[in-house]
């Protein structure tokens, strides 16, 4: 099977999706998927279902999801809808699990490239780092479960979840681009990247760089006095300690700023 989380929810086998189209059937696969296993239990699925006030018939109703689940899947396999429910959407104590194999589901894909990067990194091999990185990210087709809407509580955390992963690695692999000079490169997804995250101090500050190492000073102070200007007004805050040292090593065209070939390991930002 294929099954995919990040972006549209997609579970398919060859050309058969296993994917209802109703939306509450959607939400217990997609809730299912992202536990990978573990069993989730029916108070998790009917507050996803329901919020805190589920119907009387609650229960019944979930219990005609899941075998509803269970056709489809089997339909998609080829198998039993038995065979289903003793190797695939099981029936645990207290709740229900959906069983994959290893690498069959996006999120585990995705994790290993994200491990194969961070451990590239600490053997310092940027490259194979900076490889993985963009590999992982490049599995994501949009936001998580973009087409299960709207998330109630128990998948707001798990996509909460994923998609902090998401824009950690992707702040990892803009670092490790800028160690090994692509600063040029990196200027496009920068650009778009502090518009979306307003307030992340860290991409600022690789935004920054990335313009001062591609001789656009005015361009990256320029950066900072927009994001200072939005904190002051909107949340009370100056930018952090560290960004303001940035700032003015930018003012001062500190060599420290200045990419060096051959020398990867330097870090990105005035510590």
């Amino acid at each position: 099977m294929d099954v995919s989380v990040l972006g549209p929810l997609t579970l398919r086998q060859g050309d058969q999706s296993a994917v209802p189209s109703a939306m509450k059937p959607r939400k217990v696969l997609s809730l299912l998927l992202l536990h990978d296993g573990r069993m989730v239990p029916v108070q998790s699925l009917m507050a996803e279902l329901w919020g805190e006030g589920p119907p009387r018939t609650g229960l019944t109703t979930l219990q005609t999801y899941v075998l509803h689940l269970r056709k489809l899947l089997a339909q998609a396999l080829g198998v039993p809808p038995a065979a289903v429910a003793r190797d695939v959407l099981q029936t645990r104590p207290g709740g229900y699990a959906l069983v994959l194999r290893y690498g069959q589901l996006d999120v585990h894909r995705y994790r290993d490239l994200v491990a194969a990067g961070e451990h590239a990194l600490e053997v310092g091999d940027e490259r194979a780092a900076d490889a993985a990185f963009r590999r992982a990210l490049s599995i994501w087709q949009g936001p998580a479960l973009v087409d299960v809407t709207p998330h109630g509580r128990p998948l707001q955390a798990e996509v909460a979840r994923l998609e902090q992963s998401r824009l950690t690695v992707t702040e990892r692999s803009i670092e490790t681009r800028l160690r090994l000079g692509g600063h040029q490169e990196a200027l496009s997804d920068l650009a778009s990247l502090v518009v979306e995250h307003r307030f992340h101090e860290g991409m600022h500050g690789q935004y920054m760089l990335a313009l001062h190492r591609s001789g656009q000073r005015t361009r990256a102070l320029a950066v900072y006095q927009r994001l200072r200007l939005a904190m002051t007004e909107e949340l009370g805050l100056e930018p952090s300690a560290k960004l303001q040292r940035l700032q003015q090593a930018v003012l001062a065209s500190d060599p420290r700023l200045d990419y060096e070939a051959g020398a990867p390991g330097r870090g990105p930002v005035v510590a």
